[in-house]
């Protein structure tokens, strides 16, 4: 199989965690119980929004469900891929699966970014603009602005992707990494690669993760202003304590995104960024969830409501 007129490599050997045996079983434990209550927790997530009547019709929820179906795809696109190697250590992946997991990983990643953005304009009008935020934020315009950032989040992706397949790989074709990732893959390019590098680095990192953090922290800024001046304690509490669970999400992404860009160089490389890659990519998504409706009085009185809906629905069927 020739991709260009030079390459000659048809497939990549994912060398993955370097250890043991009882240590590899013990990951393997550990991260197929994180991936089963990862699933189970968003698929809660999605089920209780949908059968809440009250929850469906808010934005905030709206946005909250799409990215319970993120999480789900983010973690199906490496997760199980990495258990699997984890379980019968073989690595071998070809060409055109790498290079799909490297598409839908970054894609998933950036649609990741706009939603986080997605959420701090949401919490901007609610909190700064709370008399026209019902209009600012109706049901058109938050599915608008949820096609927006599935849409963004697919289509950004695709040239730097285009780009890096197109290069020639000559060999070795072992990548240092339990996922496709742009850097592993463009090291074992054939040289020249030219301003590919900068290129990729600068739409995402540049455009993407920058910008949406930059957007992200001004709208969460203003929002702090405006509490700070409320005359309303309670009213600022409770929207301070909302605001705080989407604040914890937002550090813990791009605080790992962060660290990808602070791995020191040297033999450590590889396996702190395997060790950042692993959180960002296993653990977050199974704590998300647990943030945003832990202690989320709206949620619980929805579970409340559905509890008692099944209840009245079996004392029905018992007098029937």
């Amino acid at each position: 199989m020739e991709f260009t007129n030079s390459s000659t490599v048809e497939e990549f050997i994912l060398l993955g965690f370097q250890i043991g045996q009882q240590k590899r079983h013990l990951l393997l434990a550990i991260f197929a119980v994180l991936y089963i209550l990862t699933l189970a927790e968003n698929i809660t997530i999605i089920t209780l929004v949908h059968a809440d009547v009250q929850l469906a019709r808010l934005p905030m929820y709206i946005l909250l469900n799409n990215f319970s179906l993120l999480e789900i795809c983010y973690v199906s696109t490496t997760v199980p891929r990495m258990l699997f190697d984890l379980a019968f250590p073989c690595g071998v992946i070809s060409f055109h699966e790498c290079f799909l997991q490297f598409y839908i990983f970054f894609s998933l990643g950036h649609t990741e970014c706009f939603f986080l953005s997605a959420m701090a304009l949401d919490r901007y009008l609610a909190i700064c603009h709370p008399l026209r935020y019902p209009q600012m934020m109706s049901h058109k315009s938050c599915y608008v602005l949820v096609a927006t950032c599935w849409v963004l989040g697919f289509l950004w992706h695709i040239g730097p992707v285009i780009l890096i397949s197109r290069l020639s790989f000559c060999g070795p074709n072992i990548i240092d990494h339990f996922v496709c990732d742009p850097g592993p893959i463009l090291s074992l390019a054939c040289p020249p690669v030219g301003n590919i590098p900068i290129i990729c680095q600068f739409s995402v990192d540049g455009l993407i993760v920058l910008g949406n953090l930059f957007f992200v922290v001004l709208s969460y800024g203003a929002v702090v202003l405006t509490l700070m001046k409320s005359s309303r304690r309670g009213s600022r509490m409770k929207a301070f304590s909302t605001i705080s669970f989407h604040l914890v999400v937002v550090t813990l992404f791009y605080g790992t995104v962060a660290g990808m860009y602070v791995v020191p160089s040297g033999e450590s490389q590889s396996h702190v960024t395997k060790v950042v890659t692993l959180f960002f990519t296993a653990i977050t998504p199974f704590l998300n969830p647990l943030i945003y409706c832990l202690r989320n009085n709206q949620v619980k009185e929805a579970v409340g409501r559905l509890q008692r809906r099944k209840i009245g629905l079996v004392k029905r069927k018992l007098i029937v």
